[in-house]
Formats: C-alpha cells, structure tokens, sequence
C-alpha cells in the first residue's frame, strides 16, 4: 500500500476514508424480477453499457482513483464484469458481499414464489425459509443468449445472517478506512443496503427503505464521530 492520494484524500492524513458501494449493472434476471442471489448470470449489453457509464462518473467523483489493495468485488460474476468495465479491475474477491441467498425464492419472481407458497410473500418479512420445502432443487435457466446457468434452491439465508456477513466485511476493510484510503466494494442490491445498515448500526430491515439501481454507486462516510451516509444512488 502506497502513500498516495486516495480519491481527493491525502492518504497519509489522519481522516477516515469513505466506503464506496457499488451495485452491478443490469441482467436479464434484474429486468424480469427474478431473485437473482447465487445464481451466476453475466451482465446484459445494456448492464456492460451502465458498468462503463458508472465508471466514469466514479472517475469524476474520486478522480484519483483507489489505492491498490483498497478495491473489492462479490465472487459472482456479474458484480466483477462491472468492475473490470468500470475501470476497476484490479480488486480482490470478498466473500463476505456475495449477494443474500434467496434459498427457495432463488430464480423465481415474487408473484410466483407467492403462489407456490400460498400466501403474499415478502423477502424482508418472511425470509427464504418461510417456502415450502417442495420449491428446492437444482435447475438450469436457458437465458435469452442461450447460456445455460445452474440454479440451485436451497433454504437460503435471513436477513440476519447476510447482516453478520456485511458486519465482517465492514470489519475487514475498516483499518484501511482508519487509514484514510477510500474503498470501493462492488456487489448487489440487497446486500449492500444491507451492508448500509449494519454501517449505520440499525436493524438490518431497514435497507429494505433504501433503493438502490443498478450500476448505481453510495458513498458512507464518518461525520463528527458516526457513521453516515453521504452519498446515495448516484
């Protein structure tokens, strides 16, 4: 890690950096509505055409970019095209902001995940554990490309799991943050908001409040000693 600027920061100043959250531009399964958690779908054209588009408006916000080793990205890929188009290629892979596992809602749209459970599902109040255990499985979606990607079902995660996940990536970039280099996380929706939450030391369920579209950036940042959020959907 170098003493470089990071962003407009002098990194060798004694002010804490700011966390950038960025979600990954549009797929097929964002358009549709189909939870879209594990399952590995690239971007579509118009996702690689807003990964680029973001990018440069990162450029223009932080126009000396990230230090090295202060750039992260989901394990999916789609979080990581976005990256890579976006001019940030050069992250590391952190587990901890892989998007909340939908379990049984995993590939399904909500009005569908209601009529085969029975009842006027909701993500954030009832959980992916809530559906029958008949919705698991192991499927293959034929995308409109004609790539064939798996989808597995299984019971999936609640909102307080993927909360503990974001507390520990927060935990993980936080002495970069101390000192005072800015760090990007590219990743999802949902997880993000999340992460947000746990940032701002709230109930998880408050994300739920927060949009955030695709290849669409927030800035968090600390302000007289709490954490706040500075910038949202840009």
């Amino acid at each position: 890690m170098t003493d470089t600027q990071v962003g407009s920061k002098d990194a060798s100043s004694t002010a804490p950096g700011r966390l950038v959250l960025l979600r990954h531009g549009q797929t097929v399964w964002s358009e549709s509505g189909q939870h879209t958690g594990r399952t590995n779908i690239p971007l579509t054209d118009t996702g690689c055409e807003q990964a680029r588009a973001v990018g440069e408006r990162l450029r223009e916000a932080f126009p000396n970019g990230f230090d090295q080793g202060c750039m992260f990205a989901s394990p999916l890929r789609r979080a990581q095209q976005t990256a890579q188009l976006a001019g940030y290629g050069d992250f590391k892979v952190l587990d901890e902001i892989a998007e909340w596992d939908y379990g049984r809602a995993e590939g399904r749209t909500r009005q569908e995940v209601s009529e085969a459970g029975g009842f006027q599902w909701d993500v954030w109040r009832d959980g992916p554990r809530s559906l029958p255990e008949s919705l698991e499985g192991d499927w293959v979606e034929t995308l409109p490309s004609g790539e064939q990607v798996p989808v597995h079902n299984g019971p999936g995660e609640t909102v307080e799991e993927t909360a503990a996940r974001t507390r520990d990536a927060i935990d993980a970039v936080m002495p970069l943050l101390n000192a005072g280099h800015d760090v990007l996380l590219v990743a999802h929706a949902h997880v993000l908001r999340i992460l947000t939450s746990q940032w701002l030391d709230v109930d998880p369920h408050f994300a739920r409040l927060l949009r955030l579209d695709t290849a669409h950036y927030c800035v968090l940042s600390q302000y007289k000693g709490d954490n706040v959020i500075e910038h949202w959907n840009c």
